[in-house]
């Protein structure tokens, strides 16, 4: 039977994944309601910009997937955990990608946004990071 420090820092590391993919899952549903409000910011227009952002929102939520079975059992789905981690980094690094491959001048607006999801992956990612560390490290100690 786990002690309540364990019990608590499987609380911590629900609570951290959870608020991960509430926000990945509000931008999700925002992008595929209401792509319009946000094509500008990726300096897209028309059909063609609305479908991208869409695409954008059903990426996200597959991206999540993986997210719901983890935060209901941390402790028996670790290799889970990983591999949202795994996706966590290989967002900001390839938003990182995409930033640093975009022309200096003409791009202000795409490349601000593109800056926006990275800190906000950003701190995602430090956010289940910390969490799991915290529960690696009280493992360890026992």
């Amino acid at each position: 039977m786990p002690s309540i420090s364990d019990n608590a820092a499987i609380w911590l590391v629900r609570v951290c994944f959870t608020i991960v993919f509430v926000w990945n899952a509000l931008c999700a549903v925002q992008f595929i309601g209401a792509p319009a409000s946000f094509t500008g910011a990726y300096q897209l227009s028309g059909i063609a910009g609305e479908a991208a952002v869409r695409g954008m929102g059903v990426a996200f939520l597959m991206w999540n997937a993986t997210y719901p079975l983890f935060i209901y059992q941390p402790a028996r789905f670790k290799v889970l955990g990983a591999v949202i981690v795994a996706q966590q980094l290989i967002g900001c690094v390839g938003e990182g990608i995409i930033w640093a491959s975009l022309p200096s001048v003409g791009y202000e607006v795409l490349a601000s946004s593109i800056l926006r999801f990275m800190a906000f992956d950003a701190a995602g990612l430090g956010i289940m990071l910390v969490s799991s560390a915290f529960c690696l490290c009280r493992r360890k100690a026992h």
